[in-house]
């Protein structure tokens, strides 16, 4: 593979299986760029999902943007910090442990229909992942004021100094994705 790739990061309950990353993949072969397209499974447990996204980040040296959307917003700016990376952020988690403390207890993965627990152990360690600093050139945010999980003024004051696109209306699968896709692919360098 030549050139830069997309790493798309899901949220929680979600898969490779989603509307957003799906639309993505399909955009990226047609324009004959589908092999710069990489959207791993993540796993419940907030450590076992970073370590899968570092292990693919690690395979090579491959220049890569993050894309991530919700929960997958909060590990993507994590690891772009972490990894000198650019990211995408989709309605991000911007206070992911707290947010997700309402949702202890058991869960159905919304596509694989997989039954899972998420307990104390697994906010802590999304605990572990904060940011409190951030490096604003590293990030394209997407956000819609409608969306009714996230309060999207927290994630435009969190991320401020970085390149944003508040869209009125939405909701928190961003409702616009589509149209905004040539625009993370250009903010990613990627062309065809």
């Amino acid at each position: 593979m030549a050139g830069p790739r997309i790493v798309y990061l899901h949220g929680f309950c979600s898969s490779p299986a989603s509307w957003k990353a799906r639309l993505l993949a399909e955009f990226l072969a047609a324009a004959g760029l589908g092999d710069r397209f990489f959207c791993p499974m993540l796993s419940h447990v907030p450590r076992a999902a970073i370590a899968t996204v570092e292990a693919l980040l690690d395979s090579d040296e491959v220049p890569t943007t993050l894309v991530g959307s919700s929960l997958g917003g909060y590990y993507a700016a994590w690891l772009a910090e972490r990894r000198d990376l650019q990211a995408v952020l989709i309605n991000p988690a911007v206070m992911a442990p707290s947010l997700l403390e309402g949702l202890l207890g058991a869960h159905v993965n919304d596509y694989s229909g997989c039954r899972f627990e998420f307990g104390a152990e697994h906010g802590e360690q999304l605990l572990a992942l904060d940011t409190p600093l951030i490096t604003p050139s590293r990030y394209l945010l997407l956000v819609e004021t409608g969306d009714e999980v996230l309060d999207y003024r927290r994630a435009v004051a969190r991320y401020a100094g970085c390149r944003q696109l508040v869209v009125e209306g939405g909701n928190h699968s961003f409702a616009r994705f589509p149209d905004f896709v040539p625009q993370i692919i250009e903010f990613c360098g990627l062309q065809s």
